[in-house]
């Protein structure tokens, strides 16, 4: 179906450009959010109309996307989660969390403008794009922990999730370990010299 675009769509095309695309993408999207037109004669002339108030609106909406850019720009979002010790969190954390977790320090964004390609399955910094407008993003860092001192840690650059951080490196632990292998070696040995 080839539809007139009303606004900026990455990968798609500018405004007012006429761009081909598939039909259930067209109906499902882009013609109930009003961000296109089908591409006919009539609404052709009906854009030509509206052109100077669609430019005038999208100008409106990049300058209020870049404002909020502005207040987001490195803002770190600290979110506690439960996890293993190796760090893998026991569920996940979604677009739909992140965007309420904004949507709660007071900025009115949609959970669809936060570009997240798989959810966040692991504690750890997370560095995390949002698409407040065609021209305008913004990088959020996520912080992904058990705890707010875990938090705190993780933000001065503490590694959490390696098993030395986690558990220390003690020498005498090591030379145990080596000992009960040597240990388990010579049994097998004993044993296949009997057998």
């Amino acid at each position: 179906m080839e539809v007139i675009l009303l606004e900026r769509i990455a990968r798609l095309g500018q405004l007012g450009d006429t761009v081909r695309v598939r039909d259930g993408f067209a109906r499902n999207y882009l013609l109930p959010t009003g961000r296109a037109l089908r591409n006919n004669e009539a609404n052709r002339a009906r854009f030509e109309t509206q052109k100077a108030q669609l430019i005038a609106r999208n100008e409106e909406r990049r300058t209020d996307a870049q404002s909020i850019a502005s207040q987001l720009e490195g803002k770190r979002i600290v979110i506690i989660r439960s996890a293993g010790e190796t760090g893998q969190l026991y569920g996940s954390v979604s677009a739909r969390d992140l965007a309420e977790l904004i949507k709660a320090e007071g900025f009115n964004i949609s959970r669809n403008s936060v570009n997240l390609n798989q959810p966040l399955k692991t504690i750890g910094l997370h560095s995390v794009s949002i698409i407040l407008h065609a021209e305008v993003e913004v990088k959020v860092d996520v912080n992904i922990a058990r705890s707010p001192d875990e938090a705190e840690r993780q933000a001065r650059g503490e590694l959490l999730t390696s098993a030395d951080a986690i558990y220390g490196t003690d020498e005498d632990e090591v030379e145990a370990e080596d000992e009960a292998e040597d240990a388990d070696s010579e049994e097998a040995e004993d044993e296949e010299t009997a057998a």
